[in-house]
């Protein structure tokens, strides 16, 4: 598995990135790879640890540790290593549909698990992965490949992100007929329009689907299941319905003042930027612009963060994130969180980065929310007023109490949420006349993907709640797994 005294004669060395003030004048991705007798050490560094941790995907305390899809990483890096591609393609593939994505924006539990990192520094098997798939594509070895036989079955598939198009690409192999439909105007789901540019280029998704559709797969975008399209139009004519539709009901602020102008969803904004970028390369103006406006972001997670970045480069004048809950400790705590759980320490990401380089200072300012938004005379939004919050622990739960006379305003012309979401849209469950948990998702039985509806599962966001692309990847991979064995009454899916 790699060079066997490999971690012992490398450091770690990640791919390096453009500098702040370089990225923030485009919307282009900004890590050069490093080269290749460079990426083959890094990849020589993975042990041959015995137990590896990095591909477990088990639940561990509060959190996930290892790869949720099982990535043999120790199989690849040694096939890196030895500078056997090919083959390291065709392993990673067999447990991973899309690995040009998970290299690019998934948080890398396996990193998080592995044994290196116990007392050292972790594997880059994130970027060791993106470089397997990359080179795969740049040698030809990613080429359609529709499957010989086609079972006569056929499978409709509501929401193209990652969950859907793993499930559509699973069952697509396995030979059944299978329709992808997508209210927007682009295939991706949160993919296309919840991430932006600078993380993952669309072409990248394109370059995917363009394979998948030459291997048979339809896509039907602007189709809005459950408005546009009743629930009973799929199941009439399809064997099985999988609803991957995302968990795309936001949590709002409830506070004085949330009906003035110039307070949006982060959904919403960064929507409108990469439409607007793909459309026109934003000539045409069509989308909420943070340019020359003091920008607060309310929420401190991978969205908050993006709204920043995206801000930033649209040439906000300043930009403030705030987060409710305590700053993370910077190194991880060995007795209450330790290896290999997943490390509950500060992050400092891109968007971030860009703030501290460009302002001067973090934009991050912790233990605190919105108390009121105060409009000025025409209803649009002029200053935020915030309020300081301190942790009082109840029954095993953290709740933020906020503090009397803490208050504070904050200019503020743009006023973007990105507080998380509630579950899926209500209007899809309803139509298809399945049932919902407590928290508003799509319920199934434990482990398993089939609703109350015989003949509809659900898989990603929409059953699990709001969480990773790898996540919903595996999800959408099981559901495949539970539908061919539905329809066929055995499966060979992995």
């Amino acid at each position: 598995m790699g060079k066997p005294t490999g971690f012992l004669e490398y450091d770690r060395k990640n791919s390096p990135a453009l500098s702040p003030a370089e990225r923030v004048r485009n919307w282009n991705e900004f890590h050069p790879a490093l080269d290749l007798a460079e990426r083959r050490r890094q990849a020589a560094r993975c042990m041959d640890c015995g137990v590896p941790f990095c591909q477990s995907g088990l639940r561990l305390g509060s959190g996930f540790t290892g790869c949720p899809l099982h990535n043999m990483a120790p199989e690849w890096n040694d096939l890196v290593y030895h500078g056997n591609f090919e083959e390291a393609y065709k392993r990673l593939r067999k447990t991973n549909n899309f690995p040009e994505f998970t290299g690019r924006v998934c948080p890398a539990l396996c990193e998080a698990a592995c044994t290196c990192g116990l007392h050292g520094e972790a594997v880059t098997v994130r970027e060791n992965e993106l470089f397997v798939v990359e080179k795969a594509y740049e040698t030809g070895a990613v080429e359609p490949q529709p499957p010989a036989v086609r079972t006569g079955k056929r499978v409709a598939v509501v929401g193209s992100g990652p969950a859907g198009l793993a499930a559509a690409d699973q069952l697509n192999r396995r030979g059944h007929s299978v329709t992808v439909f997508e209210r927007s105007d682009r295939v991706g789901g949160l993919l296309m329009y919840g991430i932006p540019n600078m993380k993952l280029e669309k072409s990248v998704i394109e370059r995917r689907v363009d394979i998948m559709r030459a291997e048979g797969v339809e896509f039907k975008t602007g189709v809005d299941v459950g408005r546009d399209l009743p629930a009973g139009g799929l199941t009439a004519v399809y064997d099985a319905v999988i609803l991957c539709c995302g968990a795309k009901a936001p949590r709002d602020l409830k506070v004085p003042g949330r009906d003035s102008k110039g307070v949006y969803f982060a959904v919403d904004f960064l929507t409108s930027t990469t439409r607007s970028l793909l459309d026109s390369n934003l000539k045409a103006g069509t989308y909420i612009s943070a340019k020359d406006r003091n920008v607060v972001v309310v929420g401190g997670g991978d969205t908050g963060n993006d709204c920043v970045g995206t801000a930033i480069r649209h040439g906000c004048a300043s930009v403030t994130q705030l987060e409710m809950m305590p700053r993370p400790p910077v190194e991880r705590d060995p007795e209450a969180n330790p290896w290999p759980e997943w490390p509950r320490v500060e992050k400092t990401d891109y968007g971030q980065q860009e703030a501290i380089a460009l302002f001067g200072h973090d934009p991050r300012l912790y233990q605190r929310t919105v108390k009121e938004i105060v409009p000025d005379e025409e209803g649009n939004v002029k200053e935020i007023v915030t309020v300081s919050l301190i942790p009082r622990h109840e029954n095993g739960r953290t709740i933020m109490i906020p503090v009397e006379g803490s208050e504070e305003s904050i200019p503020c012309d743009l006023l973007l949420i990105a507080a998380g979401f509630l579950g899926t849209e209500s209007y899809v469950p309803e139509s298809f006349e399945v049932d919902t948990d407590v928290r508003g998702n799509i319920a199934t039985a434990e482990g398993a993907y089939r609703t109350s509806n015989p003949k509809v599962f659900a898989a990603g966001d929409t059953r699990r709640g709001q969480s990773l692309v790898v996540h919903a990847i595996a999800e959408g991979r099981g559901a495949a797994r539970e539908v061919d064995e539905f329809l066929m009454g055995y499966t060979n899916l992995i």
